[in-house]
């Protein structure tokens, strides 16, 4: 499955070479980090989208302290089709006293737009998630879900931009599977032109653990230009199972060069 999801990398990386850039407009990024909410609003069709970032994190049930770096890939190959990759490239944690470092874990998925809003009227889409590659990295409050269904909202009202997310998931210890509940829902507002202030709560339910989590996020981000846009933030959690804090940075690139048509 590895392999399979390393060709297919370097297939995308050989059409993006070749790729024609769009004659008319400019394409906008749509940034999906760094908050756990997702946007319900999906990437401009035929252009590949990068969200890159480094996260580090102290004081959680599973680790003492986790430093990562995660990368995920859209591409929307329809109006209200998108199809996702997500990966940690390397975890470096140390859990029980012993530090490791390992490849996390492998993700994909598609989200589909069920109805598109218009200002205050929200956008709504559905999108699943399956785990393709298990590194055995030590994971956060929400786990490493084998499955993930989401449903998905955003909208404008009145200056300020919401994301608003409902999770069913799948844990598993095995030989047992869990379902797992929650929610988040992120609030954004423009802070003069290119700087924008996002707020964020979000509850997990932790089966195992027979447990909850939730936590508290913000986040800047700086829009250097439509199709790239940078971020920073931290994360508190708010109950005995949370990852106590989480710092983050990174960015959204979205590559200026349609992978095919015009």
């Amino acid at each position: 499955m590895r392999s399979a999801v390393v060709l297919l990398l370097l297939i995308v990386s050989a059409q993006l070479g070749t790729a024609q850039s769009q004659a008319q407009g400019e394409p906008e990024a749509n940034p999906g980090r760094p908050t756990v909410s997702t946007p319900a609003t999906l990437t401009p069709v035929g252009y590949l989208q990068f969200e890159s970032g480094f996260e580090a994190a102290g004081h959680s049930p599973e680790f003492s302290s986790r430093y990562s770096f995660t990368e995920v890939v859209k591409l929307s190959v329809a109006r209200r089709l998108e199809l996702l990759a997500a990966a940690e490239p390397v975890a470096h944690f140390t859990a029980d006293g012993i530090t490791r470092n390992r490849v996390a874990d492998i993700f994909l998925g598609a989200q589909g737009v069920l109805y598109q809003g218009e200002a205050a009227k929200p956008t709504l889409a559905v999108s699943y998630f399956h785990r393709v590659y298990d590194g055995g990295a030590p994971e956060f409050d929400f786990g490493s879900p084998l499955n993930s269904f989401l449903v998905l909202a955003s909208a404008d009202v009145k200056g300020f931009h919401y994301d608003a997310n409902a999770f069913l998931t799948e844990l598993e210890q095995e030989p047992v599977r869990r379902a797992q509940f929650g929610q988040s829902l992120t609030i954004s507002h423009p802070l003069g032109h290119r700087f924008t202030l996002s707020g964020e709560i979000w509850h997990f339910t932790q089966p195992f653990l027979k447990s909850n989590a939730a936590g508290n996020l913000w986040a800047l981000s700086y829009t250097a230009g439509k199709d790239l846009v940078f971020d920073c933030g931290f994360d508190h959690g708010l109950t005995g199972t949370s990852t106590r804090w989480e710092a983050f940075a990174g960015f959204t690139y979205l590559v200026p060069h349609r992978l095919w048509g015009r």
